[in-house]
């Protein structure tokens, strides 16, 4: 069976280049029917993606389905493998040598910091099956910094490094460029898919210097394999790549002229921004500012003017590509998973289960047997739980007790915080019922039916007359003073297995 970068070959080939299957058959050194068959495979796909792409009631999670399909390498069967290694129990052992480091680098202790090879041989020895390279890869992935360029501040008063991703075109010197708060895949992705449409097509060639996310590993002193990722986006847009060599720093010279410039004539003159989403924005009119500003070598011409003459040799737009970085994670016995040291609640059905998680720029998607099952804002802070409260009602309807202390409380919208605090504070079990009728219908309704209910007397505002009035049903005077609660006071004691997670703060993070 071929791989991901020889089936990328045979389809650049075939519609870039305009070769024959016989032709590609004989340069690729593979016979006709494999190279028909990933031919006629991607011909098929696309057709049925310009279908739904025509389609005013698209589907996009079908679109990104296919989109998956068209620039997967190969099948293997997979069923014999064993689950990735690399489990939280391993990952909060690493965090503590890493925080055991820092503590003895704080009093001076530099001879006595472990070096990655000594973090592996202390895992080794506790049992642990565990690589030297994936300690090494994920110690550098999330504990080692990168540099930053500019500076943001948050509430906290504590600045955060932000990177900047921009593509550059060669003849106008168009320049499209977002921030982002790493380096990671997904941001990678990210500001290519954007860039194209902002551009509205793609050039034919891409020029890469050697980072990590373009280039997986080199090969020889000039030869470079590309990382899977670069591999699979440039196969669906149908552009090809090639990468500067090492220490040609005139290779690159556009490229680097053009980050300087932007970062020059944009943030230059300010640097403070309360959110990433405010910092885009101002880098956004800036942009427009220098793309549309006549320059002398351009012949008293804009960058926009010169991109607009090269629309026609550009390749055609297709719908988004999916720039999303992939994890399996297994959900823990608090119904979450972890995601880049911060956790992102389940429904709890799912303890014990490995999931798939897409990870975006800006939110986590979990999908449970290709179904999507949660969506999160992402988080970049550390040690953070992001709750739905929505995700534990069966697990809180056994637990009423347990709520008002909870995370996912305390996550809630600020509508629903004042229904909780001025009518069930004291009874949480009809709260939880209260959350499945929003689930079931809409808050809207609730929110309608309360109204009315407060009209008459506010003790009137239980969840069976909420109920009651949507479904069109006789009226319950009885109050909520009225229930027994010695089943709400026993469940109070009965936190078990849940004390640990519903004894976190509002905020989300752990107590000191």
């Amino acid at each position: 069976m071929i791989g991901l970068d020889k089936k990328a070959e045979i389809l650049m080939q075939y519609f870039r280049e305009n070769k024959s299957q016989r032709a590609i058959s004989r340069d690729l050194k593979m016979s006709r029917s494999t190279v028909a068959k990933y031919i006629n495979e991607f011909k098929s796909k696309l057709e049925l993606l310009e279908d739904l792409d025509k389609d005013e009631e698209k589907d996009r999670s079908k679109m990104l389905l296919l989109i998956e399909e068209m620039t997967s390498k190969p099948k293997y069967d997979t069923s014999s493998r064993t689950r990735t290694k690399l489990t939280d129990e391993i990952i909060d052992k690493i965090n503590e040598l890493l925080e055991q480091n820092e503590k003895n680098r704080l009093l001076g202790r530099t001879k006595q910091l472990m070096k990655k090879i000594d973090i592996h041989e202390k895992l080794v020895e506790m049992g642990f099956d565990i690589s030297y390279p994936t300690v090494c890869n994920y110690i550098r992935e999330n504990h080692e910094r990168k540099e930053a360029f500019i500076r943001q501040e948050y509430n906290s008063g504590k600045p955060t490094t932000l990177q900047m991703g921009l593509l550059t075109t060669a003849k106008s010197s168009y320049h499209y460029a977002r921030l982002y708060q790493n380096q990671k895949m997904e941001n990678f992705l990210d500001v290519h898919v954007r860039a194209f449409n902002n551009i509205g097509g793609v050039h034919r060639e891409l020029v890469y210097d050697n980072l990590k996310q373009a280039v997986r590993k080199f090969v020889g002193r000039n030869e470079k394999e590309a990382t899977e990722d670069l591999i699979k986006i440039s196969l669906y847009y149908g552009f090809k790549y090639r990468f500067c060599n090492v220490a040609r720093g005139n290779e690159k010279g556009h490229v680097e002229k053009g980050i300087e410039f932007v970062r020059r004539k944009a943030f230059s003159s300010r640097t403070d921004f309360d959110t990433v989403k405010e910092a885009n924005a101002y880098l956004k009119e800036k942009l427009l500012e220098l793309n549309s500003k006549k320059r002398n070598w351009l012949q008293n011409q804009s960058p926009i003017d010169i991109l607009k003459q090269e629309m026609p040799y550009l390749i055609p737009l297709k719908p988004s590509y999916d720039a999303s970085r992939r994890v399996e994670a297994r959900v823990n016995k608090y119904s979450v998973v972890n995601i880049d040291q911060n956790k992102y609640s389940v429904p709890d059905y799912l303890v014990g289960k490995f999931v798939n998680v897409k990870v975006y720029p800006d939110t986590i998607e979990i999908y449970y047997k290709d179904n999507k099952v949660a969506e999160h804002k992402r988080s970049y802070q550390l040690h953070y739980w992001t709750v739905d409260i929505n995700h534990f009602i069966h697990t809180l309807k056994k637990k009423p007790g347990a709520l008002h202390s909870s995370v996912g409380r305390h996550q809630l919208s600020p509508e629903l915080q004042e229904m909780y605090q001025e009518y069930y504070i004291n009874n949480p079990r009809d709260f939880i019922e209260l959350l499945e009728l929003i689930k079931e219908k809409n808050l809207k309704s609730v929110v309608e039916a309360i109204a009315e209910l407060k009209k008459i007397k506010k003790e009137l505002v239980t969840t069976d007359n909420i109920k009651n009035i949507i479904f069109k049903l006789p009226m319950d005077n009885t109050t909520s003073k009225t229930k027994d609660l010695s089943i709400q006071k026993a469940s109070i004691k009965q936190i078990a297995i849940l004390n640990e997670m519903f004894n976190l703060n509002p905020a989300g993070r752990y107590k000191n």
